[in-house]
């Protein structure tokens, strides 16, 4: 089937390169036409945080159940000047007619006397208003709100005003994948020599990009889909797209060097390397919908999102590739001086862009002038000379896996060590959400939270919400146990008295804490467990009344530790469908468990690097990033993504170790020969994923940092320790053990075959007309 895929695409080429194209631009069309609903929905199951919204929905007209942000302002004659009054006031009014604010609470007001700070030098000049929108409001819509507030707030001397929490937070589109794309050139012309050939997958994953995020958008109408998938989907379509086709690529041409035509060549590397690239796809896409289970929905949401993106790019690996290899033939082999400058100078122009560097963008006109000149200038329309690879036997990888073999024990004892070394910190590991202190001091969020910790502390960034249902007759009055216990608790900065839902015939009481700690500090946490197990049930116990601490920080709390109990059923799940596949297809019980212990002690060790750097604040003079705790589905998003990455080296290796193995029945020969032949695509698709991923780095959002560093650092320790160290040295010691399995299990496996058939040198023949038959080269 794979072979006739290929055939048939590089037979048809123009239409499946037409059918592309139409569908990114009817995608892209589409998605402009209708728009994004992104959305980030928290679905929590029957906690306690839960309780007390349904409380406050059902008896407060759902105060503080929605997006909550803040209008934060600092005036140098005080607040309640008449003239800032007035202004700020208007303001206020104006904001709450807006369409999609339910609710506007001024520190002008009844009862807003708390708003206005009154400690330290900033008592009477700093003051804030909660803006709160509805449930329904996406992220487009809070945008609309953010920018019409900051156009219509008053201009007044000594007036500063600032807009916090992350509801109002710039969002600013990454530009950093420009930068990976930039190292992906000159990384594919270092491996290939060839810039059509540097062109087709840097082509093939624009094109998975293009039309998988032109998907996720669509699909944001439909499913809670947070707004960062996009950046997601860009990441990951960008490392994968180049890495499949990179591998079919490569595989083309080792069929054009032993002599075949390009037809037969396109439909060989179909037939081996496509069925490597769809199993591995399907790892991927395995890995990523199970956080289905998870049960929550932004993070469904997510999951199907960075699974289309990976499953379209698979399709144009399999698809589009084998056409535009039917049209660029065997100049594949060939590069000019011209195209190698041009390419050159597009690199350059994509790292000035990607750094705001603006004198570097000029090297897009010098690319233009160089092709342009190149079709007159002798010097520039010659051959770039091309060295002949060297035999399997006398390469870098062949010698060093037999330096490894050699000494398999040492080699293996020191790639575990050194990699569980790296995972140690995931034993202080912490999830919660990070809070509007880790974002960037120039935006307008951070410059908010600060102007509220210098007014009133850190806990106003994030106060609490008690919330108890009244049994009738109960006099509000008589609850002063509840607020006298949770004053007296060391953490809590300041609670109010309760506040009925009516006056005349209460039902229900709120109360609003304000702990001494911000949102993300573990004081707050452990404030929340203290109030809910030691500090309420003995006044809940004297008063006869149920109170549920809940609010936004109540809700991340709980909402990390929902994910938290979790998680070992995900990586059960994910763990096990992967052995299960690994084993139907290497037809091995060790292979594919050797496989899941070193990707686990990888993304351990990436984790730990994570959590050295993002939780405890490691080199944050050099990262720019603060100590916060971990979000809680960062893990569970890393190990999807990097387990079927790591995956995807595993079956590149291993399918060609096996596919030597039965060549010859030599185990020992076969691992060295199976990482001579991939060690250079494992090695340049690695440092694409690497510098991809890693450019991410220099964004200023915390969670692009974290999950680039996550991935980056996932990929390098994989490519690196794993597939070249402790992949070879275990393998060495199991020697044919590698590929045992039950009689009985062999019975009742389904045979999975994703080697393929590769061809053998053909007899001389008469090219096609039109075709120069390329001299055999040896193995590349």
């Amino acid at each position: 089937m794979f072979r006739r895929i290929g055939s048939w695409c590089h037979d048809h080429r123009r239409l499946v390169v037409v059918s592309w194209v139409a569908a990114l631009l009817v995608s892209s069309a589409l998605s402009n036409a209708v728009g994004s609903g992104f959305r980030q929905e928290f679905n929590l199951p029957d906690v306690e945080s839960k309780q007390g919204l349904d409380l406050l929905e059902q008896d407060f007209g759902g105060r503080g159940t929605g997006f909550v942000g803040t209008i934060v302002f600092f005036a140098d004659r005080g607040v309640s000047d008449p003239a800032v009054r007035d202004r700020m006031q208007a303001l206020f009014d104006d904001v709450a007619r807006i369409d999609g604010v339910a609710r506007v609470q001024s520190p002008y007001a009844p009862g807003g006397e708390r708003q206005i700070s009154a400690r330290g030098p900033s008592a009477g000049k700093i003051a804030f208003a909660d803006v709160e929108l509805r449930d329904d409001v996406d992220f487009d819509r809070a945008a609309e709100i953010r920018d019409r507030i900051r156009a219509e707030q008053p201009r007044l001397d000594g007036l500063q005003i600032e807009l916090g929490g992350s509801v109002f937070a710039d969002f600013d589109e990454p530009s950093s994948e420009i930068l990976g794309l930039a190292f992906a050139i000159v990384i594919l012309i270092l491996a290939f020599g060839s810039v059509l050939a540097m062109g087709l997958p840097v082509g093939v994953a624009l094109f998975g990009i293009g039309v998988g995020t032109a998907m996720v958008t669509l699909l944001s109408n439909v499913l809670a889909v947070p707004d960062f998938s996009t950046i997601l989907g860009v990441m990951i379509g960008l490392g994968v797209g180049i890495d499949y086709a990179l591998l079919i690529v490569t595989r083309f041409r080792e069929q054009l060097h032993i002599g075949h035509r390009v037809g037969d060549s396109v439909a060989m590397a179909i037939d081996t390397a496509g069925r490597s690239v769809l199993f591995a796809g399907m790892t991927v896409v395995i890995s990523l919908l199970g956080m289905v289970l998870m049960g929550v929905n932004f993070v469904q949401g997510l999951a199907v999102a960075a699974a289309a993106v990976v499953g379209i790019t698979v399709m144009a690996s399999l698809t589009l590739l084998p056409a535009l290899l039917g049209f660029a033939g065997e100049r594949v082999e060939r590069t000019r001086w011209r195209g190698l400058l041009a390419a050159g100078m597009v690199a350059v122009a994509l790292v000035g862009i990607g750094l705001g560097v603006t004198p570097l963008v000029l090297g897009l006109p010098v690319a233009a002038i160089v092709l342009v000149a190149g079709l007159v200038a002798p010097p520039l329309k010659r051959e770039v000379p091309r060295r002949p690879p060297k035999p399997r036997q006398r390469t870098t990888a062949y010698r060093w896996s037999r330096i490894i073999q050699q000494r398999p024990w040492p080699f293996a004892v020191a790639g575990v060590l050194s990699l569980i070394v790296l995972a140690l910190p995931v034993l202080g590991l912490r999830l919660g959400f990070s809070d509007e202190s880790n974002f960037a001091e120039e935006t307008s969020t951070r410059r908010a939270y600060d102007l509220l910790v210098e007014g009133f502390g850190p806990g106003f960034n994030g106060p609490l919400m008690l919330v108890a249902e009244l049994p009738p007759g109960t006099d509000p009055g008589g609850l002063s146990p509840i607020t006298e216990a949770v004053g007296r608790d060391p953490g809590v900065v300041y609670v109010s008295p309760p506040q009925p839902n009516d006056p005349a015939s209460p039902t229900a009481v709120l109360w609003t804490v304000v702990p001494t700690s911000g949102p993300q500090e573990k004081p707050t946490t452990e404030l929340v467990n203290r109030l809910r197990s030691e500090v309420l049930p003995p006044a809940e116990d004297q008063v006869r009344v149920q109170v549920a601490v809940t609010g936004r920080v109540a809700v991340a709390i709980d909402f990390a530790s929902f994910l938290s109990s979790r998680l070992p059923y995900f990586f059960a799940a994910v763990l096990a469908l992967s052995f299960l596949l690994l084993m139907v297809v290497f037809r091995s019980v060790l292979v594919p468990l050797k496989a899941v212990i070193m990707n686990l002690l990888s993304i351990g060790a990436a984790y730990g690097i994570a959590i050295a750097l993002f939780q405890w604040g490691w080199l944050s003079d050099l990262t720019g990033v603060q100590p916060a705790p971990i979000e809680p589905w960062v893990p569970m998003m890393l190990f999807a993504i990097v387990f079927g990455l790591s995956m995807d080296y595993e079956v590149f290796l291993l399918s060609r170790v096996r596919e030597e193995w039965h060549r010859t029945g030599d185990s020992r020969a076969s691992v060295a020969d199976g990482l001579a032949a991939t060690a250079k695509v494992i090695t340049a698709a690695a440092a694409i994923m690497v510098f991809v991923f890693g450019s991410f780095v220099l964004e200023r959002d915390r969670l692009v940092k974290l999950m680039g560093t996550g991935l980056a650092t996932a990929i390098l320790l994989d490519a690196t320790v794993v597939r070249m160290l402790l992949v070879p040295a275990t393998m060495e010691l199991l020697g044919d053990r590698n590929w045992w399995l039950p009689r009985w299990l062999d019975r009742i496996i389904p045979d999975v075959d994703v080697e393929g058939h590769a061809g053998e040198p053909p007899p001389d023949e008469e090219p096609e007309p039109g075709e120069r038959r390329p001299e055999p080269v040896g193995a590349s």
